[in-house]
């Protein structure tokens, strides 16, 4: 099962020097700033982080973790906290429809679904652990896989450099949910519970059903 992208996710690129992560962090970004608020503002948003070469020519391997960060940081320092979250919320759904159409097998998906939830859960999780260097970069994931799971992300390279009244790692939170929502229970919801933007000490999502 390949989740794009445990413990300590950032040993396998030598922390955050050279660091990189999926490129749906950025496309899927994109796309939700395309339909939500036009080309023009895309572009002005991009321009901003200084990756407008990739709405020519979209990124479709691997991309710098530096990059997601300027990107993520853009968005809540250019747009109002409401809305940088929603196109955080939309890209990271966006993200998850992604890995259950292209990088979760068929099959594997079946028997997740036929599964009781708490065995479906462990599962999901286990596949979460492996691959959480595609989608968190240096930073370090730690999951606790009991009712609810617990995902905990130190030094997260979405809201890095980013100051926040409450938690806005929207990005990460819609893209479990969805995953958790096709694969486990269909009421499966998650919600940040705090945030190194809002001043804690890590980035804390719980999942309930």
């Amino acid at each position: 099962m390949d989740v794009d992208g445990g413990a300590a996710s950032g040993a396998r690129h030598g922390g955050r020097h050279g660091a990189r992560i999926g490129p749906n962090a950025i496309t899927r970004v994109a796309d939700a700033l395309g339909e939500q608020l036009g080309a023009a503002r895309r572009a002005e948003l991009f321009g901003c982080a200084g990756l407008d070469r990739y709405l020519l020519a979209p990124p479709a391997h691997m991309v710098d973790e530096s990059e997601v960060t300027r990107l993520h940081q853009v968005l809540h320092q250019q747009l109002p906290p409401l809305q940088a979250r929603g196109i955080g919320r939309d890209a990271g759904a966006r993200t998850g429809a992604y890995l259950l159409q292209n990088r979760i097998p068929q099959p594997v998906q079946a028997v997740l679904r036929v599964l009781p939830p708490a065995a479906a859960s462990r599962l999901l999780v286990r596949a979460i652990r492996r691959h959480a260097w595609t989608f968190s970069g240096s930073a370090a994931l730690r999951v606790r896989a009991e009712r609810p799971v617990r995902f905990t992300v130190s030094d997260c390279p979405l809201c890095r450099a980013t100051r926040a009244a409450a938690p806005c790692c929207d990005y990460y939170a819609a893209c479990f949910e969805q995953l958790f929502r096709a694969l486990v229970h269909a009421n499966a919801r998650v919600t940040e519970t705090a945030c190194a933007a809002a001043g804690d000490d890590a980035c804390r999502f719980e999942v309930h059903w």
